[in-house]
């Protein structure tokens, strides 16, 4: 039964990457398509939120940090070269004389790239790992991981020569010369952004179908059975949170690519939690799920802010309760049982 279910999820991502690729950048015009761009940012959020928490048991309501750190990160570069060879604007009216140190990385596109794939990864395991090996899960990791978006929140908006304050880091138009604002650069990037993903989708499957993946589960269910077995889970656990920052923080620099910029907003405890909800919608046991249940929400976050503006947070919220009340295990859940019955009509 496990074969047929990863086998099932493994067709719905090879679907669900044609969908991507090939219907809808034919079908959309470019503003919708941008949109697709901007709610596939959140799905590698969801993405890493299946693997830490559907398979790892790890419930953290904290991923718009790494989220943040990288939209931030990419963000900066992007305000350099837009500012360049000036001060960005916000450090000016904040009277910042000189460029500081931790920005001058970022002038480069190579470093920033891989500041937003390695600095994540390491303050998730360095973080989770100290926490792990304390033996702390559960809803305590959570209320942690929601107090470090918070405290994120209050430092980035408080540092306004730094980071922008409040209004984030906006007003920056090009990526190595390039109109990224333009159609045919939102069309590329979108391009661009849905290999990034197949890749971590694909990578994904691979994971959960590995001895890795097995226990993973184990610890999810038994983790006092899995330790004294031999495994190092605190180590275990760790790896896995990492992965599912290195997956916030390459889904941040896509939305600020797509969106034009980057506030605190996206880092905060609202973001990160519904970030969950993305995951919790598609099943958070299932790699196609996450990126579904992304494009799901979003959608309808834009439909309904347009046609209810007062309105639409009590429609959005009614569909999380419906949807947790009805199918606990999300879409993929209820797309399993409908497959179940089906085939026991067969038989």
């Amino acid at each position: 039964m496990q074969d047929n279910k990863h086998k099932r999820s493994f067709i719905s991502t090879i679907v669900l990457i044609g969908l991507l690729v090939v219907v809808l950048p034919l079908v959309l015009d470019p503003f919708r398509l941008n949109l697709i761009g901007k709610y596939l940012a959140f799905a590698f959020v969801a993405l890493g939120i299946v693997l830490t928490w559907g398979y790892g048991g790890i419930l953290s309501l904290g991923q718009g940090v790494f989220f943040g750190l990288g939209g931030y990160m990419m963000a900066m570069f992007l305000k350099l070269e837009a500012s360049a060879p000036e001060l960005p604007d916000f450090m000016v009216w904040s009277s910042v004389e000189q460029l500081p140190t931790w920005w001058i990385p970022f002038k480069s596109l190579g470093l920033t790239v891989l500041c937003i794939a390695v600095i994540p990864v390491v303050l998730a395991y360095v973080f989770s790992y100290a926490i792990f090996r304390r033996r702390v899960s559960g809803v305590y990791f959570a209320i942690v991981t929601l107090s470090l978006a918070l405290t994120l929140t209050v430092v980035v908006v408080g540092q306004q020569g730094d980071t922008g304050g409040a209004n984030g880091i906006t007003d920056f138009r090009t990526l190595l010369g390039m109109d990224i604002l333009s159609d045919h650069s939102l069309r590329t990037l979108y391009f661009v952004e849905v290999a990034v993903l197949s890749l971590a989708m694909l990578l994904s499957l691979a994971v959960v179908r590995s001895r890795f993946g097995k226990i993973l589960i184990a610890i999810r269910d038994r983790e006092d059975r899995v330790r004294f077995s031999g495994y190092d889970t605190a180590h275990m656990k760790a790896f896995v949170f990492a992965c599912g920052a290195l997956l916030a923080s390459l889904g941040g620099a896509f939305f600020t690519l797509q969106v034009g910029l980057i506030a605190p907003s996206v880092i905060g405890v609202v973001a990160s939690v519904e970030m969950v909800i993305y995951a919790a919608v598609g099943g958070r046991m299932s790699v196609p799920g996450a990126v579904v249940g992304a494009l799901l929400i979003g959608f309808l976050k834009s439909y309904l802010s347009e046609a209810f503006p007062e309105g639409w947070l009590y429609f959005l919220g009614g569909v999380f309760i419906l949807v947790v009340w009805v199918m606990p295990n999300g879409l993929a859940g209820l797309m399993d049982q409908w497959s179940n019955r089906r085939r026991r009509r067969a038989a």
